[in-house]
């Protein structure tokens, strides 16, 4: 598979089922806390790397900072702009090859995006690219250890193998995963497991339903085996095990997360 098919491939995945819903249902509390983390202001230029619909890009927006939010999807950026209450960029653009200026922007942002990138190394060095020496980079990313680390785990023996040399999404929630990806270019390093409580379903089968009609790895993974039933109903019952490992009470979730941040280094 070529680069180009690859892309293709992901734009098509994220563009399938309705990640704006599970954007505005179930992750939204991340943008805020991302933006607070990285101490973004008035007049700060920041990018948003695989913003999708702006989950961080416009809190980021509302404290003053002219924000260009990125993403592979221009579906995602399309809703995103239309949704938009504060004014800032919207530009498809692939976090593996960003179309900005070195040292571009002051803060450079992604929550649960970049992650998504399949080549680690190369969307690191753009993340460090793109910000200016001394400029913030703050990331969440869903935790290997976590539900939805648990969940990507849960799919992989359904799903179609990886492209060579793709890297797992939520290795970029192992902080020394991420200490190899960036190491001695980023400084004043903070990393901090924290959870995300998630109450939007109620039941482990309507968790399961939700994901298999919005989220797009989740969507890829049933095409892939919508010809056998009896691997269909074998994921359906995994995926609600899951859930129901998960379950705090009352249907409620953790969801961990890493937060991280750091300053390019001179």
């Amino acid at each position: 598979m070529t680069d180009f098919e690859l892309k293709s491939k992901h734009r098509a995945m994220w563009a399938s089922g309705s990640y704006a819903t599970v954007a505005a249902d179930v992750v939204a509390p991340l943008g805020p806390v991302l933006v607070e983390a990285a101490g973004i202001g008035p007049g700060q230029r920041v990018l948003d790397v695989a913003a999708g619909t702006g989950n961080a890009a416009l809190p980021a927006a509302h404290t003053g900072a002219e924000v260009t939010a990125s993403d592979l999807s221009p579906e995602l950026l399309r809703i995103g702009e239309q949704r938009a209450d504060a004014k800032l960029i919207w530009t498809e653009a692939d976090a593996e090859a960003l179309p900005f200026q070195d040292a571009e922007f002051d803060t450079v942002i992604s929550c649960i995006g970049v992650m998504f990138a399949p080549h680690h190394e190369r969307a690191a060095a753009e993340l460090l690219r793109v910000c200016r020496p001394g400029g913030t980079i703050a990331l969440a990313n869903w935790t290997p250890e976590g539900f939805i680390g648990q969940m990507f785990a849960t799919l992989k023996p359904f799903a179609a193998p990886p492209p060579p040399g793709a890297t797992p999404p939520p290795r970029w929630g192992d902080p020394a995963h991420v200490a190899t990806l960036f190491g001695d270019r980023a400084v004043a390093v903070r990393a901090e497991r924290r959870d995300l409580r998630v109450d939007h379903f109620g039941t482990a089968e309507a968790f399961v339903d939700y994901f298999k009609r919005n989220y797009g790895p989740t969507i890829a993974v049933y095409r892939n085996i919508a010809a056998e039933p009896e691997r269909v109903a074998a994921l359906d019952a995994a995926l609600t095990a899951l859930a129901q490992r998960f379950d705090v009470g009352g249907g409620a979730m953790n969801w961990e997360y890493l937060l991280w941040t750091g300053r390019r280094a001179h």
